[in-house]
């Protein structure tokens, strides 16, 4: 009798149908910069303002250590999306985790531009949506898309979260306040 014994990666992953998601480590870090570099403007037109030092291994490895302590602390939680084969295609997170009488935090996502209209964002949303509700016990997950992002608005939308409303001017994208819809989920075991 032969036993496979999980690697700590393989432990920590949560598979869908062509994807799958896992927390980020120090290995990680010249594969996210290359997505980063291979997307930069793509996803500067979504993010906040970025320098020139964010777009460096060192960097990356920085960002990684900050997730993984962030994570550990029950902050946030960061994923890598990678492709059945092993490629990081983007990342998907929880960020601004609250606890007591809240137990919600907010989702967040960028995908590589060339792998966009395949449903990958869509099923890694599920993942961490469940992952959200039944590991974390969250009661809420709430996302804030740009109103002409109807990508990403049909993504959460698909993956059962509503509209809620329109948050003017909250979050400043690229210097400029933007307005954003607000999406969200309620966990439907309580």
């Amino acid at each position: 009798m032969v036993l496979h014994l999980k690697s700590a990666k393989e432990e920590a992953s949560l598979k869908g149908e062509n994807i799958y998601i896992r927390p980020l480590s120090g290995e990680d870090a010249l594969s996210l910069l290359q997505l980063q570099l291979d997307n930069r403007h793509f996803f500067e037109k979504f993010s906040m303002e970025r320098d020139e030092e964010f777009y460096t291994v060192e960097a990356q490895r920085e960002r990684i250590k900050i997730y993984e302590e962030d994570s550990i602390n029950d902050q946030s939680y960061m994923f890598g999306i990678f492709k059945c084969e092993g490629q990081l295609i983007g990342t998907i997170n929880l960020f601004h985790v609250l606890r007591g009488s809240l137990q919600s935090a907010f989702i967040g996502y960028f995908l590589d531009k060339k792998h966009n209209g395949k449903g990958y964002t869509t099923e890694a949303v599920k993942l961490l949506v469940d992952y959200a509700f039944k590991k974390l016990r969250l009661h809420r997950i709430e996302a804030g898309v740009m109103p002409h992002n109807i990508g990403s608005i049909r993504v959460l939308e698909k993956s059962g979260f509503h509209k809620e409303g329109l948050a003017v001017k909250n979050v400043k994208i690229n210097g400029k306040w933007e307005d954003h819809q607000v999406l969200a989920r309620i966990n439907p075991t309580e």
